[in-house]
């Protein structure tokens, strides 16, 4: 009869090791949902807590990078939707979940048809990146999709007013958070895109949840991001909001001002360079004047020249002659530059959009709704109207006969 096997014997430290070997393995991606207890948030960053149900309870950590992301305050008793991995913590040897996302419970319909969706276009290869467009160097009109009274147009306003202040601006308003704003958005893109004659289009807003984005999610802004004949610029939320406006757009930006600030690049570049004129022109003036400096000291070193003392003389008036006329040349030339420098600074300010309204000029909005009117055909007889100007605003009512609205 075979002696029997002694059975391996374990070190509490060598099991727990295999025992969170395996369960790291098994659940490394895993959606739980629960009721939060015993919240408790670090002065570290990280926040520990317990999932629980009627039956069971299950603890989580979640670290300080994640918890950053989290769009809401957690508290006690909430019930969340956490995504993460099934850990052990050996020291007390005590399973528990690495929470690397969590969301309010009521999102979770939400996450799910986001996620849908997002599977859909994606098979259909549209967010493929060899379907994106370039975006034109340096665009002269530049189409804004948002919100007319939120902070994204005057971020934007501001930033291109700053670094290309040649180029003109289109605002076409839309809702941009609420029932019926994804239709809005999309027929804004459809239009604007094909009537506004713009090189490059910009859609965004500000940050929020995933259900204050909603409307940038929808199937139908989708497809008429890809429609559109111009490149669009995604630009909704912060940096680590992500939306299907962003995977199917020809480029995403972080913010709106960033997106401001790429459709503008080029532009910023070239001022760049044009400040730069005059300081490389008297750098090259001076190159030139140690270089004949050099040549000269050179020349009256050598034996030869020591000797004729008349020819050297003669030599040396006709080089201060010729640098005086080379350093005449360049001090043309370095005027010329700086007189365009002024005329450029000088159409930058013409084109900043507060002159223009000091100069007579005003916005005409359509009372019932904000929306701009930039043509006589849209002001009907009757029509409500506020005029804003620089100093402030007035409201109006349109008295004689007109066409009817341009996009109507």
């Amino acid at each position: 009869m075979p002696p029997e096997t002694e059975p391996k014997v374990y070190e509490v430290s060598e099991l727990t090791a295999l025992i969170r070997g395996q369960l790291e393995t098994r659940f490394a991606n895993v959606t739980v949902s629960g009721e939060i207890g015993n919240w408790k948030a670090a002065a570290s960053g990280h926040a520990y807590f317990s999932l629980k149900d009627e039956n069971a309870l299950l603890q989580a950590v979640m670290w300080r990078s994640a918890f950053s992301r989290v769009r809401f305050r957690p508290s006690e008793g909430m019930k969340v939707i956490c995504r993460g991995r099934i850990s052990v913590f050996e020291p007390r040897g005590q399973y528990q979940l690495i929470v690397d996302s969590m969301q309010e419970a009521g999102e979770g319909d939400l996450w799910r048809r986001f996620e849908e969706l997002k599977r859909k276009l994606e098979e259909e290869g549209l967010f493929d990146p060899a379907r994106k467009r370039p975006l034109p160097e340096l665009p002269r009109t530049v189409g804004v999709v948002t919100s007319p009274s939120g902070a994204v147009i005057r971020d934007i306003v501001n930033v291109l007013g700053r670094r290309a202040p040649s180029v003109r601006i289109v605002l076409y308003p839309a809702r941009v958070q609420g029932s019926g704003g994804a239709m809005e958005l999309a027929r804004a893109v459809e239009r604007l895109s094909r009537k506004g004659r713009i090189d490059v289009m910009i859609v965004g807003r500000g940050g929020g949840s995933l259900e204050d984005l909603w409307e940038f999610n929808s199937e139908q802004l989708a497809r008429a991001i890809v429609a559109s004949p111009v490149p669009v610029v995604s630009a909704v939320g912060h940096e680590t909001d992500f939306t299907i406006c962003d995977f199917v757009s020809d480029l995403r930006a972080p913010t709106p001002s960033a997106a401001a600030e790429i459709v503008s690049e080029r532009y910023a570049d070239l001022l760049e360079r044009l400040h730069e004129l005059p300081n490389r022109a008297r750098r090259a003036l001076e190159a030139v004047h140690r270089d004949r400096r050099r040549h000269l000291e050179g020349l009256l070193s050598s034996y030869a020249l020591r000797q004729p003392e008349l020819l050297l003389r003669e030599h040396q008036q006709r080089v201060d002659l010729a640098f005086e006329r080379m350093g005449g040349h360049l001090s043309l030339q370095l005027e010329r530059a700086q007189s365009g420098v002024r005329r450029l600074l000088g159409s930058i300010e013409g084109h900043n959009p507060e002159l223009i309204l000091r100069k007579g000029y005003a916005i005409v909005r359509r009372s019932r709704d904000g929306r701009v009117l930039t043509t006589a055909k849209a002001l009907k007889k009757n029509l409500p109207v506020e005029m804003e100007m620089h100093d402030g605003a007035r409201r109006a009512v349109i008295t004689d006969e007109n066409a009817s609205d341009l996009f109507e």
